[in-house]
Order: structure tokens, then C-alpha cells, then sequence
């Protein structure tokens, strides 16, 4: 054992170092922050809902927005956390910032739309004058919009029907007019993904029937046992949604370890690394980016313009905002983009043309090649999206 019960007066020195050093090591997050604040910087948080390299490319966007909107010299600076993957996690770290008083402002991705503790959490910021928004994921609209000003991210309805949308003309082209699917998702009542989800299945017609929603609480096992659930379950599937980043590449990996890929169409959001790599080997069928570096751009962008009271940048972003007519003009979105494999000699008359998909949402997507999409990843340094 480390201690002992009886100490000679020589060991005393050591037991007193030892002491020390533990309650340096606890007390780290502390004297950070409090050096932080003596120092005068303060800090904008950006808080994730779990461990994802979707947020490698957001952080790289907050990087980005640190230099455009020179916060060194306004005195501010902005950091990732990020959360593990619980709703409990985001409530402690919400309640921890209350006291710190270096904090200008927090944004995050909610793990839980429906959760009133969080969103409790959020009031509560914001009543010590910190400004709070959305990134990504918001709190339920109907319940819990005061609790955050704005939000920024993805229009997760078009993005279900989008990929909806090209979920149905995959199947149409391969003589499938009828069938079944299963969506995958990290949690069911999460905001981005029930809004996916719903998209997806309002867009990819009447003649295919959703089977099921699965959750796996951002378990990365449980999300490829579920794809094998799936498959066991209902062997006459004849699609698999993929609604979190990492739903892709375990969808992918399943299928192709059980030998089912000739009868399965697999569609999925964001763009993993892995993703990418089973799109390119044939995996996958199409894949809806978001856009999480520009997320982290406007995120500084604008908690710096509500931290220095730079209105015509706000109204800027948001500029139907005071419109009774419209209820979602504190809303600002970061796009959308369908990215669908290279062609070959084997499918060159793809099914996915562009101009179908303007006709439907005008200019609001951009219809990419995989090699295309690779290209601007690499302009900015990064592997997913």
C-alpha cells in the first residue's frame, strides 16, 4: 500500500509531496480556468455530444473562425469538449461553467432534445450573461427554445429527405419498387436524428415501409450488432439507413462480413474516414454530408458578434429573425451535400443526376463525386466530414 498507518518523521516529507502532487493533479481544470480569467482571455466552449472525428473537422472550422474573427485580439480564445456520450455528461459540464467566470459564451450539440435538465442548464448560463446557442443538434423547438438564442447546423429535415430521395431512385433503378428498411442511429430521441429520420421516410415514397428505428447510445459495438439484429430479423431488407457518422462504416462492415451487399442498398449520413474507404471499395450507395468545418466557422463567427454586440453581423446570419411569419428565423444553416461513388465502366448511367436533385431542392445541395469530395477535404487538411 501507498500509506501506511504509522509514518516515521523521515517519510513525512514524501507522504507531504505525495499530497501535494494529487491535489495538483485534481485541482488542474481549476487553476486553468483561473489563470485563464486572471489573465483576462476569455472563452468561448464548444460543447460535443460525444467522441466522433465528425468533430475533428468542427474543431478545425473553430480553428479557422479563431483567425478570421481575430478573437486573440478582442481577449477571447475558443476550445473543444468533448462530451461522453451521455446526456449526464453534458449537464455537468453546463453546471461547471456557471462558476466559471471566464466563460463568454456556449455552444453545443444537444444530446438529448427532450431533455429538460439540460435545457435547464442552458437558462441557467444564460442568466449569468453568458450567451448560449446551438450547433448541430438543438433542444426540442416546441419545448425549449428559450433556452438557447440561435441555432446553426443542419436542416436535418431536408437532409432525411434528401437522402430519402436518393434512397428511392437507388432502388428504382435496381427493380426494387417495394420493400423494407431499418434506420441506425445513436439515440432515437435525439433532434438531428428523429428529424433524419422523418425526412427520410416522408421523401422515399409509399411503395418501401419502415421496418425499424435502432438505437445504440453511441455504443460502437451495439451499433454494428444492431445491423446484424437487422439482417437476422428481417433477411428481406432492402435498404439500411445510416443516420450517425458512425452508423455508415459499421453498416458497411456488417454487410460485407455476412456477403448480403448484392441485395442491400445502404445510404447513409456524414463522412467518416472509414465511410469514405467502403464508399470507395463499393460499400456504400450514397452518403448526405454536412458541413461541420463551416459549423465551427459560424459558431466563432458568431458568438463573437453577440460577445462585442456586432448586430448587422447577427442580422447578418439570421435576417428573418423578427419576422412573425417565420418562426425558424433563428435558424441558420450550413448546407448539404450528396456525395455518391466515382464513376466505372459498370455505372456510368447512375441514377443520381444532378439536376433531378436541383429540380427538388434547388441550390440548396451540391451533388459531388467521391473523388471531388476528397479533393476538398484534403484543401483543408482533413480525413471525414
Amino acid at each position: 500500500m501507498l500509506f501506511q498507518n504509522r509514518f516515521s518523521s523521515t517519510s513525512l516529507p514524501l507522504v507531504a509531496c505525495l499530497l501535494a502532487t494529487l491535489a495538483i493533479g485534481c485541482g488542474e481544470q481549476k487553476k486553468q480556468s483561473a489563470s485563464t480569467a486572471t489573465s483576462g482571455i476569455r472563452r468561448f466552449i464548444f460543447i460535443t455530444n460525444g467522441d466522433d472525428p465528425f468533430w475533428d473537422a468542427c474543431n478545425a472550422g473553430l480553428i479557422e473562425g479563431a483567425t478570421q474573427q481575430n478573437l486573440e485580439a478582442k481577449g477571447l480564445r475558443v476550445v473543444m469538449e468533448k462530451n461522453n456520450g451521455t446526456a449526464q455528461g453534458q449537464i455537468e459540464k453546463l453546471r461547471q461553467f456557471v462558476s466559471q467566470s471566464d466563460i463568454a459564451g456556449v455552444a453545443i450539440s444537444v444530446i438529448q432534445a427532450e431533455n429538460e435538465a439540460i435545457a435547464e442548464a442552458m437558462k441557467t448560463l444564460a442568466t449569468k450573461g453568458v450567451h448560449v446557442i446551438t450547433v448541430d443538434s438543438d433542444v426540442n423547438r416546441e419545448k425549449f427554445r428559450d433556452a438557447r438564442r440561435w441555432y446553426i447546423g443542419t436542416d436535418n429535415i431536408t437532409g432525411g429527405r434528401l437522402l430519402g430521395t436518393a434512397a428511392a431512385k437507388i432502388l428504382q433503378s435496381r427493380g426494387k419498387k417495394t420493400g423494407g428498411y431499418v434506420q441506425f442511429a445513436g439515440f432515437t430521441d435525439n433532434d438531428n436524428a428523429r428529424a433524419r429520420m422523418n425526412g427520410f421516410k416522408d421523401s422515399i415514397g409509399e411503395g418501401y415501409h419502415q421496418i425499424d428505428r435502432m438505437s445504440d447510445e453511441m455504443d460502437l459495438s451495439k451499433a454494428r450488432d444492431n445491423v446484424r439484429t437487422a439482417l437476422v430479423n428481417h433477411p428481406d431488407l432492402t435498404a439500411l439507413v445510416g443516420i450517425w457518422a458512425y452508423n455508415a462504416p459499421a453498416i458497411a462492415e456488417v454487410v460485407r462480413d455476412r456477403k448480403v451487399r448484392d441485395r442491400t442498398t445502404i445510404v447513409t449520413f456524414d463522412a467518416q474516414a472509414a465511410a469514405i474507404e467502403q464508399m470507395k471499395d463499393g460499400g456504400i450507395d450514397a452518403m448526405v454530408v454536412q458541413n461541420p468545418f463551416e459549423m465551427g466557422k459560424q459558431t466563432v463567427r458568431l458568438l463573437a458578434a453577440m460577445q462585442t454586440g456586432d448586430t448587422k453581423t447577427v442580422q447578418e446570419m439570421f435576417p428573418d429573425a423578427s419576422k412573425s411569419d417565420k418562426p425558424d428565423g433563428d435558424i441558420y444553416t450550413t448546407g448539404l451535400r450528396l456525395i455518391v461513388p466515382d464513376p466505372t465502366a459498370d455505372t456510368d448511367d447512375s441514377p443520381l443526376k444532378a439536376e433531378d436533385f436541383t429540380a427538388i431542392f434547388g441550390d440548396t445541395i451540391e451533388l459531388l463525386p467521391l473523388s471531388e469530395f476528397r479533393q476538398w477535404l484534403a484543401t483543408y487538411g482533413l480525413s471525414s466530414s
